[in-house]
């Protein structure tokens, strides 16, 4: 059984952070690529970030560039999104998500395989 648990979610003041985890079991996900997506409610589905097993490259969206950090810590069989300089239009349902190992991750979903079941991120004061 292959699952991916997202956690960390929660309410912040806009220009806080929070670090989202996504706790992979049944597989190493070390050997797969990890991305991260986004959907609000009466939006489309966004890619975020993802992060390649084979050489820990990654991509951002525009959106989050210079806010947003994709990290991995194999031991703990574990991704991270670390989210600084939150935004209220960061208010989302954020998901994570495991696609085939390949030297080069990508945030199009249908990519992915494995999918958490979210985490709700509220930016507001």
């Amino acid at each position: 059984q292959l699952q991916l648990v997202e956690s960390g979610g929660g309410l912040v003041q806009p220009g806080g952070s929070l670090r989202l985890s996504c706790a992979a079991s049944g597989f190493t996900l070390d050997y797969y690529n990890i991305g991260w997506f986004r959907q609000a409610p009466g939006k489309e589905r966004e890619g975020v970030s993802c992060i390649s097993s084979s050489d820990g490259s990654a991509y951002y969206a525009d959106f989050v560039q210079g806010r947003f950090t994709i990290s991995r810590d194999n031991a703990k069989n574990t991704v991270y999104l670390q989210m600084n300089s939150l935004k209220p239009e960061d208010t989302s349902v954020y998901y994570c998500a495991a696609a085939a190992f390949h030297r080069r991750c990508t945030v199009i979903a249908e990519y992915h395989k494995v999918w958490g079941q979210g985490t709700l991120v509220t930016v507001s004061s």
